[in-house]
């Protein structure tokens, strides 16, 4: 081995360094003392160029004419030490060329302003062995390699390259290319700023990256196409403009311990038939999906959490496949793991938290399989809407604002051991014609009913606990019927089991305990009781039972989510209503508001019975107040003073919000506003919270186009509906000018001020007189006292906070009563000042 010195200015043997490297032979070093070199270096023997140490930067800059500044050829060929610029024109050549066959270690290097491109020799008769002669061979090691052009580094075909602890950044295209079977080991390397791409694999290459970082890339993270392969381990991908990960084609990628942070886009995405393998990785806050797969591609994923996506935390469509095991969704703005078209998806011990819609949903033909997972708070816990069979168990729901579960395919769904419990309205819902079975379940303390089956369906239920709901245990709709089997109702607020007109369940075993009542039936309900009890007493019927006594005044579940429809009579007057709508506490200026309208609506009756053309009438209403303040009890006796006065066929009440208007992808929003106007024709339809329909700040919102459906389909049936739009007063002027449409049909507001203190004692009066209780004069006083005292911030419910607080006041005083050997009846019906809530 001989070693060769170049320096300028007599410092070494040679003043060139194309000079030594010609005059050198194979094994020899080239040591280059500090200096500018503007040439081409040709490495065609193995030969090291290293940089004289202390000798000062050394910068070899290439020459103009398309060649790369440094061409390896030889076969263990070294440069150490050196700034290499690529040539400074327009052709876009390489700072490197590595050509077929040849070897080169770049260490302690500066890359500046070109690629580094690697070729592999393609015939060789070696097959894709990778190993042996034939294969292009390149190491970089401690190198930076910035403002590279089209890419930093360029593999393509048969190379085995390694990188260690190296920096690619500012890239004005790609930061990694691999072609055809290249291979790429990637070791503690950080690669920034990119235009394109931080790494695209193409063709059967292959990249094994460990330890690294790629931030801020203007497209995907990782592209994978064709049959590439990628394994990621300890990998951070931050601000990605597309995805973090992207497999497409046949590809397969597989990531442990990686997190992926703020992609623009999806945090990871497989399609076409692509593979991807995820384990103990995270990503946050992505801008669409935390993980899309589609086609016919596959998806396994192990003790993975996706935060806060901008769309469903996991998104399946086409025919994908996805196992989910140990994985954890938290605040996501649409669903949490959402399965569409005929797509499958297992979940086993998951956890969902906190997301805006449903946490798993399975709509078209998707199936879902869940076990021993958890949903807690967001909006609605599972809703299977699928032709599919679909499954879950030993699951539990709690603290949904919406719905627990919702059941509403023609797809068998299944509910084994599954708790439902804390909900904010009920706990499980059958839909009309779906098919259900329920075995060995738990709902609990939930604020709607317990289990809600809507018409013609029929589900088989089976050892079902329900306790402590606020409304019925069991709400069986008209023409619903099902098989209920070895049940327990406990403790509800409602009867125990609603029966409306033409229902027809068969209760086998059935045990009701410590409920309002046992049965509230309608007439023409026709259920079947075998075998069962009411406070350990045996039911005498085992044939349809006749109505139970008050049964007809039973307030019917109330359930979010599903349409809530309310019937006036048939035969009551204009009178009667009018009487009814006095009666109610305050609403003093509401009152004279309605009754203005109803004497302008007479005129118009009779100008067109005398033939004479009618004023403009809007009926539309604006509704704007404060939580619970008698909207929606203003809105049905609205409803049945326009059908008393003969200017609507039903005037029943249809109250929905933005989840039964708003769908969950791109077709669906139509169709369910259209169902909810559908149901309401002839009567009311109430939109409470109307302003979350045009949402401040998001602008591809679905809620934009409902209320686009809602204005054409207003017009289309403007003799057959009324719509009111309710919310807060300064949210409803908002929502009224989103829409021109919306701003011309609704021309009349009527403003819902919030109830006096009095008011407020006068509501707790007349709660008090339903149910057969009498404040004393002192507890009057008192209450007034606590309500001229309440704070009147968000949490203030109005006529709410009212029923509310007679509602503690009556299991106080049931508390008070226990304590009694053998109380009066005055007692009993007595509600005293101890009986006031301490704090509320």
């Amino acid at each position: 081995m001989t070693t060769r010195y170049v320096g300028p200015k007599g410092r070494g043997s040679f003043r060139r360094i194309g000079d030594a490297l010609r005059a050198a032979g194979p094994g020899d070093v080239i040591v280059v003392a500090g200096g500018e070199y503007a040439e081409q270096l040709r490495l065609d023997r193995s030969i090291a160029v290293v940089a004289e140490p202390g000798g000062g930067q050394v910068t070899v800059t290439g020459v103009p004419g398309g060649e790369p500044t440094v061409v390896a050829e030889g076969l263990e060929c070294t440069v150490r030490g050196m700034t290499i610029k690529a040539p400074a024109d327009d052709a876009g050549a390489p700072a490197v060329g590595v050509a077929g066959g040849a070897g080169l270690m770049i260490e302690d290097c500066t890359i500046s302003g070109g690629r580094i491109h690697a070729r592999g020799n393609e015939s060789t008769g070696q097959g894709s062995d990778l190993t042996g002669y034939g294969v292009t061979t390149l190491m970089i090691r401690g190198s930076r390699l910035e403002q590279g052009r089209l890419a930093a580094i360029h593999l393509s075909g048969r190379v085995q390259a390694k990188i260690e602890d190296s920096v690619i950044d500012t890239v004005d295209g790609i930061g990694v290319v691999l072609s055809g079977p290249a291979y790429l080991d990637a070791s503690r390397l950080r690669l920034n700023q990119t235009s394109g791409y931080g790494f695209r694999l193409r063709g059967t290459s292959k990249l094994v990256s460990t330890d690294g970082t790629i931030r801020q890339t203007g497209m995907a993270g990782v592209l994978l196409e064709d049959g590439s392969a990628a394994t990621l381990s300890d990998v951070r991908i931050e601000k990605a403009g597309g995805p973090g990960v992207h497999a497409t084609g046949s590809a397969r990628s597989e990531l442990t311990d990686c997190r992926v942070r703020e992609a623009r886009a999806s945090g990871l995405v497989a399609q076409d038939s692509a593979e991807l393998i995820a384990t103990d990785c995270a990503v946050t806050d992505p801008g669409a999906n935390g993980l899309l797969v589609s086609d016919s591609a596959t998806a396994t994923v192990t003790a993975t959490r996706f935060d806060r996506p901008a769309y469903s935390a996991v998104h399946l469509t086409g025919t994908a496949n996805v196992k989910l095991t140990d994985c954890q969704v938290r605040e996501g703005v649409e669903h949490g793991v959402h399965v569409t078209a005929s797509a499958r998806v297992e979940l086993i011990r998951c956890g969902i938290q906190d997301v805006g819609l449903t946490g798993l949903s399975a709509v078209d033909a998707g199936f879902a399989d869940a076990e021993d997972c958890r949903i807690v708070g967001g909006g609605t816990g599972i809703r299977l809407e699928s032709t599919t069979a679909t499954s879950v168990r030993t699951s539990s729901v709690t603290g949904t604002v919406g719905t627990g579960v919702e059941l509403a395919g023609s797809g068998l769904a299944t509910l084994d051991a599954v708790r439902v419990s804390g909900t904010k309205a009920a706990g499980i819902v059958v839909g009309t014609g779906a098919a259900a079975t329920i075995d060995a379940s738990t709902i609990e303390n939930c604020a709607g009913s317990g289990l809600v089956i809507w018409s013609e369906a029929t589900p088989t239920v089976n050892g079902l606990r329900v306790s402590a709901v606020a409304k019925n245990g069991i709400y069986v709709a008209e023409k619903a019927g099902g098989t209920y089997t070895d049940c327990d109702v406990t403790g509800t607020k409602y009867p125990a089991l609603h029966l409306a007109k033409t229902a027809a369940p068969t209760f086998k075993h059935l045990r009701i305990r410590d409920c309002s009542e046992a049965v509230g039936q309608e007439d023409g309900a026709v259920p079947v009781f075998e075998d069962c009890t009411v406070d350990g007493v045996a039911m005498i019927r085992e044939t349809p039972v006749a109505a139970t006594a008050g049964a007809a005044s039973t307030p019917p579940a109330q359930v979010a989510g599903p349409l809530d429809e309310s019937m006036p009579p048939d035969d009551e007057t204009l009178e009667d209503v009018l009487a009814e709508l006095e009666e109610q506490v305050g609403l003093d200026r509401v009152k004279r508001d309605v009754q203005s309208m109803v004497k302008l609506m007479q005129t118009v009756r009779m100008r067109e019975e005398a033939g004479l053309p009618a004023p403009p009438l809007s009926r539309h209403l604006v509704f704007a107040g404060n939580p619970g303040t008698g909207k929606t009890t203003v809105a049905r006796l609205y409803g049945r003073i326009l059908k008393a006065l003969g200017l609507l066929r039903k005037g029943h009440l249809v109250e929905v919000d933005r989840t039964a208007l708003v769908g969950e992808y791109v077709g669906h929003t139509g169709p369910k506003t259209q169902a909810a106007v559908t149901q309401a024709l002839g009567g009311v339809l109430f939109i409470d919270e109307a302003y979350s329909l045009a949402p401040i700040g998001i602008g591809n919102d679905f809620g934009a186009e409902a209320i686009a459906t809602l204005v054409k389909l207003m017009e289309d049936h403007r003799n057959d509906l009324v719509v009111i739009v309710a919310g807060y007063v300064n949210d409803m002027s908002r929502f009224i000018g989103s829409n021109p449409g919306l701003s011309s049909r609704f021309t009349r507001t009527l403003q819902f001020e919030d109830y006096t203190a009095a008011e407020l004692v006068g509501i707790v009066e007349h709660q008090a007189r339903g149910h057969q209780y009498e404040l004393t004069v002192d507890a009057r006083a008192a209450l007034s006292t606590l309500f001229e005292q309440q704070p009147r911030g968000e949490g203030f419910g109005n006529g709410r906070s009212a029923r509310q607080i007679f509602q503690a006041m009556t299991e106080r005083q049931a508390h008070r009563m226990s304590e009694l050997k053998t109380p009066t009846p005055a007692q009993l019906v007595s509600l005293e000042v101890p009986d006031l809530p301490e704090s509320f």
